[in-house]
């Protein structure tokens, strides 16, 4: 009998122990019913023994390992069989995660960047934004994590990595509802909040709190100093009563506290830098089951300022309660809770919440969204390796637009105005989700392989330019490109296309030849040609080319027609030997005195022995030395296959350069643009660049005196001026930067690499440039937030460049100590100071007159004042140098003397201007206004 109760009791307690364990099993996979859990990198899905989470790899979005790294480090929160994925970008500068969601949820999402040394060749440093709003920035020094808390517009968010200066990575990334929290409930606009601090006060070092205690993933540790000796107090036991609101924390975190009898004081001094808005939820359980109302009652202070006052927790029956307060810092937070006058007990706080508040960026219009994601689906089904269609993540137009694609502002939303993907290799049909890119006003497929018809865009389109060229479109013409009406330049020439139904063509304004595509008559609204001339009559290219320098003064070139905007159309393609030109009308002659050869690849290859000696890399591919036949010694400049530069850049340069000559400039001597190869070719600067001469390879570094270094200054100066001023439109650089400084035989500076360059807005422009291009540790912060081009910008880069040469010095460094990290930052301490000494380059000491120094110094420091209305023109930097440099060069023997003996002193300040601009930019001659605090 006693063994049958002992039996019994077992049973018993087996089956009240599975059904506890069915229990807790049941209830965790329901709460991660919704969840996002992405290891990525993973070979294959697995289950986090510890918590339950199912966690899947990423191969749905990014299927290449070819990048991934294993984690070979062990730490508290590592598993030590973690991945990173390193996104080599060779298109575009950003790579996203696309996740589902559901229109009005709110959600947490959190990536774990997992930093080790073995994954990374050299420095890193990339942007996290939720959407398009930027919330952090990453560096590779150490683990990061970074968690946004949104709420879903629609039905998915975009996580994504924008590259600053290496190759962005990533371990892990989670998205989590967060049913019923609601922390944007009262915010009256659409926010992010970024999670700075979730703090469980009173918990063990290394006691983390989170999933499953925390039903939402939400990650609790403890405070890891308060600043002052306070008493932890536990209270497992306690629950909380009488509160009917939401309860916001897990019980587990309230059930252990700070206290202090007289001042609880919490502090933390490494927020983000600058007035940024921030919400504080602080939490507060009561753990002493005696304490009544009006025992325990203490004032609440945020940075100085009294939130609240008498605050007294058993007020009001509950034993809990939450306070939210908004709160504007700089770079720190202050918490502090004073017991009030009377109260016997001092404070408590069991744990807080900081949020930092970020409003939520502009995107896309959502139309244009679908369309283009369509079309890349469309593509995709036909291209599976086509690296730029793999690179078309997240929105299309922000931060930077996607590879081939261009966008504007129309009526306050932004659209997608440009898509352009010549000679892409791309196959199938035209992807017929093209005709929803209702705002699409240039359309360029030439050179590629696509088949079948050309859709039908319906006459609403703003379409002014299609071009189709060199692909193997058949069927009819659709009529509806007839009844277009912004249509302006049609492009079909050298495609199988039949002839179109002269019923459902009006063919004034179209004129085809059976086997030709010749030049149609043009309307007085539109210049519509389809046709090739055939390669094999010379003479009738011959005519044509000199019915057009003879009559329209145009320069007609041998790979294209260059009219002085561009070219039109893409170069000629062997296979089919067609010319594809237009007829430009009349505003848009140009008559250039600037020769510019065409080489052929036979050309290219002879003058570089089959691209033996390779010189340099950069965005747009590698540079090689070659010998022309006359004996001439150029750098020949190739766009690679996986180059972060296109066609866009190409053209630019070489539009640039076809119209502007300067000393001070990079001459081109030509070009080539054959078999899908494009190529630029320049005198060689034997010299290299001003960025290899200060802190280049060994092997190219050499010693600059302070003269020479000013003469370079100098000379990049006056080019970039000509840029500025060049016939009365300013054209701005956009990469101003040392290794874009070359140095020819007699080390005169010249200004190179103009692939990101363009025109200054001019009156009636917005003046907004959507794609933010430049180089980190060079880039004109005003710029990269507002987005509004201006001359101002180079400005900016030139003073980073001044400081190199001042300082020898490169730009970022994340191997100096880390106030050194920013060249720009440390020098402006080391000025405020009036250190000059600490910023000289030491190899140039007792080497410069003192006067001429500081007047560089003083000018570099006005050239990267965060806002453009404090800098100078290029021109005011000419002429100042001039000046430093007569004085460097005719001081005398004299004046050296005395002062290298101590008897005379320059005592000078540099005044670094006002962080706000109030007037218009002031006289370089006169001091700046003191800073205002920060």
């Amino acid at each position: 009998m006693m063994e049958g109760l002992l039996v019994n009791n077992w049973v018993s307690r087996t089956c009240r122990c599975l059904i506890l364990c069915l229990f807790i099993l049941a209830q965790s996979t329901c709460a991660q019913k919704d969840f996002v859990s992405i290891a990525c990198c993973r070979e294959s899905n697995y289950t986090d023994p510890n918590t339950t989470i199912s966690w899947d790899t990423d191969y749905r979005w990014f299927p290449d390992r070819k990048n991934c790294r294993k984690i070979s480090k062990a730490s508290t929160n590592h598993t030590g069989d973690d991945e990173a994925r390193i996104f080599d970008i060779d298109y575009s500068w950003k790579r996203c995660y696309s996740l589902d969601t559901t229109r009005g949820e709110e959600y947490l999402i959190r990536g774990t960047f997992l930093y080790y040394e073995n994954i990374l060749l050299y420095e890193t440093s990339f942007s996290v934004s939720v959407g398009v709003t930027n919330i952090s920035q990453v560096n590779s020094a150490e683990d990061f994590e970074v968690e946004g808390i949104f709420r879903a517009t629609k039905e998915s968010i975009d996580f994504c990595l924008v590259k600053t200066e290496g190759d962005p990575y990533i371990s892990r990334l989670v998205l989590r509802p967060l049913k019923g929290l609601e922390y944007l409930q009262d915010f009256s606009s659409s926010s992010v909040l970024k999670v700075v601090r979730r703090i469980n006060l009173g918990a063990k070092d290394g006691d983390i709190i989170k999933y499953p205690t925390d039903p939402s993933d939400r990650i609790w540790k403890p405070l890891t100093s308060s600043g002052t000796a306070n008493t932890t107090i536990q209270g497992s036991n306690v629950k909380i009563s009488n509160y009917t609101g939401k309860v916001r924390a897990p019980l587990q975190v309230l059930q252990t506290a700070l206290s202090d009898q007289n001042r609880l004081e919490i502090l933390h001094n490494d927020l983000d830098k600058g007035n940024h808005q921030y919400r504080l939820t602080l939490y507060f359980l009561e753990l002493n089951t005696t304490v009544y109302s009006g025992q325990r009652v203490f004032d609440i202070y945020v940075n100085n300022q009294r939130m609240k006052s008498s605050f007294d927790i058993k007020g009001g029956g509950s034993n809990y309660k939450e306070v939210r307060h908004d709160v504007r810092a700089n770079g720190f937070l202050n918490l502090t809770l004073v017991k009030a006058s009377g109260s016997s007990l001092g404070p408590i706080c069991n744990a807080y919440e900081i949020l930092q508040v970020f409003p939520w960026a502009q995107e896309t219009s959502p139309s244009d969204v679908n369309g283009i994601l369509e079309v890349k689906r469309e593509l995709l089904a036909c291209n599976e390796e086509n690296k730029v269609l793999e690179s078309w993540t997240g929105d299309p137009c922000f931060p930077f637009s996607w590879e081939g694609l261009s966008c504007e502002s129309i009526n306050g939303s932004t659209v997608i105005a440009k898509l352009s993907l010549p000679s892409m290799n791309l196959k199938g049909p035209i992807p017929p989700s093209i005709t929803k890119l209702t705002n699409l006003i240039t359309l360029n497929l030439s050179s590629n392989g696509f088949t079948g018809e050309i859709p039908a865009f319906p006459s609403s389109s703003m379409l002014r330019s299609v071009d189709l060229r060199n692909n193997d479109l058949r069927g009819p013409l659709p009529g509806s490109l007839a009844m277009m009406q912004h249509l302006e330049i049609l492009y079909v020439g050298c495609n199988p296309v039949a002839k179109e139904d002269p019923s459902s063509f009006n063919s004034s304004k179209l004129d085809t030849s059976s086997g030709t595509c010749n030049p149609g008559p043009a309307s007085s609204k539109r210049r519509i040609i389809i046709g090739s001339v055939a390669c094999g009559s010379l003479l009738l290219t011959l005519a044509a080319g000199a019915f057009v320098l003879c009559f329209y003064r145009q320069k007609l070139m041998p790979q294209g027609i260059f009219n002085g905007k561009g070219f039109k159309g893409p170069p000629m393609s062997k296979k089919n030997g067609g010319l594809i030109f237009s007829i430009p009308i009349v505003e848009e002659f140009v008559v250039k005195s600037i020769t510019i050869q065409t080489f052929t690849l036979a050309n290219i290859e002879a003058a570089t022995q089959n691209y033996n000696t390779l010189i340099g890399e950069g965005g747009f591919g590698s540079v090689y030395r070659g010998t022309l036949p006359d004996g001439q010694e150029v750098a020949v400049k190739a766009r690679s296959a996986t180059s972060t530069q296109g066609t866009r850049e190409f053209e630019n340069e070489l539009n640039l350069l076809s119209t502007i000559r300067h000393e001070n400039l990079v001459p081109l001597l030509g070009y080539c643009s054959e078999n899908e190869q494009q190529i630029l070719v320049y005198p060689f600067m034997s010299n290299g660049s001003l960025q290899d001469r200060l802190y280049g390879e060994a092997a190219k570094r050499k010693r600059l005196d302070w003269p020479t270094r000013l003469s370079i200054a100098l000379g990049a100066a006056r080019g970039l001026t000509h840029l500025h001023t060049y016939a009365g439109r300013c054209v701005i650089h956009r990469d101003v930067k040392s290794s874009n400084i070359l140095l020819d035989q007699s080390m005169t500076a010249k200004v190179a690499d103009f692939g990101f360059s363009k025109y200054a807005p001019q009156e009636g422009d917005s003046g907004a440039s959507l794609e933010v291009r430049g180089t980190a540790g060079y880039l004109d912060p005003e710029y990269y937030t507002t987005h509004h081009l201006s001359d101002k910008s180079d400005v900016f880069s030139f003073g980073v460049v001044l400081l190199e040469i001042i300082s020898g010095r490169e730009p970022l460094n994340i191997r100096r100590p880390r106030n050194e990290w920013s060249l720009v930052e440390w020098a402006k301490q080391h000025a405020r100071e009036t250190n000059i000494d600490e910023i000289v380059d030491p190899s140039i000491k007792g080497g410069y007159h003192a006067e001429a120094m500081w007047r560089v110094v003083e000018m570099a420091l006005l050239c990267i004042e965060p806002f453009s209305v404090y800098r100078p023109s290029m021109a005011d930097i000419v002429r100042e140098l001039e000046d430093s440099l007569i004085i460097e060069n005719n001081a005398s023997e004299y004046m050296r003397s005395i002062e290298s003996s101590g008897s005379i002193v320059l005592d000078r300040k540099i005044v670094i201007p006002s962080s706000t601009p109030t007037e218009a930019s002031p006289v370089l001659t006169q001091p700046l206004p003191p800073p205002e605090p920060r």
